[in-house]
């Protein structure tokens, strides 16, 4: 299961080692982080762990986690339907 995270302050050396540390938690497959969009993606088992166990992980290991954001683009916005003309009655 992938979860994707905001957060608000660039991490420090110490948040990124304790971040790093994280793959000793059992359930925890991979974590990326991407510093440009200010987001983490966390990969778990959702048999041993739930998103909200990996939100407090975070948190512990000092990284200002924020929100929870989608990790899939939002959708285009809808085309709107072509307006029929109708002819008068003649």
């Amino acid at each position: 299961m992938d979860v994707q995270f905001r957060y608000g302050q660039h991490p420090t050396e110490d948040t990124m080692r304790a971040v790093a540390d994280l793959y000793d938690v059992y359930g925890i497959r991979r974590v990326r982080l991407n510093q440009t969009e200010r987001t983490i993606l966390v990969e778990y088992d959702a048999t041993r762990l739930s998103s909200a166990n990996v939100f407090q992980l975070l948190r512990r290991a000092g990284l200002s986690v924020t929100e929870k954001a989608s990790p899939f683009p939002p959708a285009p916005p809808p085309t709107p339907a072509p307006e029929t003309t109708k002819n008068p009655a003649a």
